[in-house]
């Protein structure tokens, strides 16, 4: 099956209150996480990633994905397109908080291509990575790494995504934080 990225100009990042159902997304590649009283779910895509976190009946789902991608209104605390830098939080019910950071970053050919492979270095010995095939207008195709930190009490959760069309690359770092 080929797995190539859609155009870094339309991307989105969403945030729920809610699960999203994993047959809505090309997945790649899962790991799940259980520590301190809360469960995530973390998982590559076609586009970027989606991570279900759960706590004490409470559920969070991040997704980074096309807007082209059909995903539901219900219960999105969270949307924005990717351009430029931002960050958002969401304070939850019993104290639980989600807050991100994310970045969409266009670099020059070199950059980029060191980047790339000190990523897919880094992603052999630690983390998840996937890599794409490529578009057939470069060589190589992109990659996505996930790091996954997980402590009693949060989840750190840094994503990158690259873009070798564009020559662009997608940081993101979420943190789930328990009372």
């Amino acid at each position: 099956m080929l797995s190539v990225r859609p155009k870094v100009a339309e991307l989105v990042f969403q945030l729920y209150g809610r699960s999203l159902h994993p047959e809505l997304f090309q997945v790649y590649s899962t790991r799940t996480v259980e520590r301190g009283g809360y469960e995530a779910t973390v998982c590559i895509t076609s586009a970027g990633h989606f991570v279900t976190w759960r706590y004490q009946g409470l559920t969070l789902t991040e997704v980074a994905t096309s807007a082209h991608h059909p995903l539901p209104q219900k219960r999105r605390l969270i949307s924005c397109r990717l351009k430029g830098a931002g960050s958002d939080q969401v304070d939850c019910r019993g104290g639980a908080r989600y807050k991100v950071e994310f970045q969409l970053e266009p670099v020059e050919p070199e950059v980029f291509w060191t980047f790339q492979q000190e990523l897919a270095g880094e992603g052999e010995h630690q983390g998840m990575l996937h890599r794409f095939d490529s578009s057939g207008r470069m060589a190589l195709g992109a990659l996505s790494y996930i790091n996954l930190q997980a402590r009693n009490r949060s989840l750190l959760v840094q994503a990158f995504h690259t873009f070798p069309d564009d020559y662009a690359i997608v940081k993101s770092q979420s943190r789930f934080e328990i009372p």
